[in-house]
């Protein structure tokens, strides 16, 4: 049954707030399956192997076709060995630079597809978006406090590249389903994505499953989170627009460190709280008047 079109638009906006918040999710959760015996390629081959799986069944029982025409079939072949490059590029930034320096890095991809949209022509240059991504990427920098000190340029340029593999994902994507039904490119994503890194695990070697309970608790909630979470974002794109759902992004690493808070009992400074209040006046200022126009 079609969304109504004032629903649509509220819809996609909670969408794209709950797979932030599985991301956060699902990162934490990797880090139990590193700590237990497995190692960041492997976690992030697998969990491209779960939407996959959710996405044949799901497309299966609603008898909806999952082959692309022949154009669409070769774009999501190449988004997703985007997808596969830059999450392989992310991974290898978090292991040349502090945490925190490489979301920050990372968290450029907002604004980035706001550029790549204005230059392809697909959305107007929206100063109100852009002020947005700048206030709110500002806030993520006093809220995560990276240090720079001695910084490697090779991982600085490995989180960069993946902002830009995101970017180009989801600017690519959003024009070959437009307000259509997401789902099957997202399966032939998903699935080009999967197997390329899992063959890259094998080539190198890396395939590691985990050897403690905790480490598999991980592993398994990590993959089913990351999963839904990605599902989720490309349905609240093909909703909500781009700008919209990558600008609603910012709240993956909040949620990530509310989960510190009430869980680990870390605490936040003042400078902290600063950059979350000016993160929500962001999210707030760029969707509560964007109304059912959507995109």
């Amino acid at each position: 049954m079609p969304l109504n079109s004032h629903r649509r638009p509220l819809l996609g906006t909670a969408l794209a707030i709950i797979a932030a918040i599985a991301f956060a999710f699902s990162n934490t959760s990797a880090s139990l399956a590193y700590h237990g015996g497995s190692n960041p390629l492997t976690v992030a081959a697998v969990r491209f192997f779960v939407p996959t799986l959710v996405l044949v069944a799901w497309l299966g029982a609603a008898r909806v076709r999952m082959l692309l025409p022949m154009r669409e079939t070769c774009i999501a072949a190449a988004l997703g060995l985007v997808t596969a490059l830059y999450t392989w590029a992310l991974l290898t930034s978090l292991n040349l630079v502090p945490l925190a320096l490489a979301i920050l890095v990372f968290y450029l991809f907002p604004f980035l597809t706001t550029i790549m949209l204005a230059l392809f022509g697909r959305e107007k240059f929206s100063w109100r978006s852009t002020v947005a991504i700048a206030v709110a990427f500002a806030g993520l920098a006093l809220a995560l406090e990276p240090r720079a000190g001695n910084v490697s340029i090779a991982g600085l340029a490995s989180a960069f590249a993946a902002a830009l593999g995101l970017a180009t994902v989801i600017t690519v994507s959003s024009r070959v389903f437009r307000s259509g039904d997401a789902r099957p490119l997202t399966l032939n994503m998903a699935a080009v994505a999967a197997v390329m890194l899992a063959a890259l695990c094998v080539a190198r070697g890396e395939f590691q499953l985990p050897d403690m309970a905790s480490g598999w608790v991980g592993f398994v909630s990590g993959a089913v989170l990351y999963g839904f979470a990605m599902i989720g974002f490309y349905v609240s794109v093909s909703m909500i627009g781009p700008v919209r759902a990558s600008l609603l992004s910012y709240v993956e690493p909040f949620a990530a460190a509310g989960f510190g808070i009430t869980v680990l009992g870390e605490t936040l400074t003042a400078v902290q709280l600063t950059g979350i209040a000016l993160v929500i006046i962001a999210l707030v200022g760029a969707t509560a008047r964007r109304g059912a126009a959507g995109k």
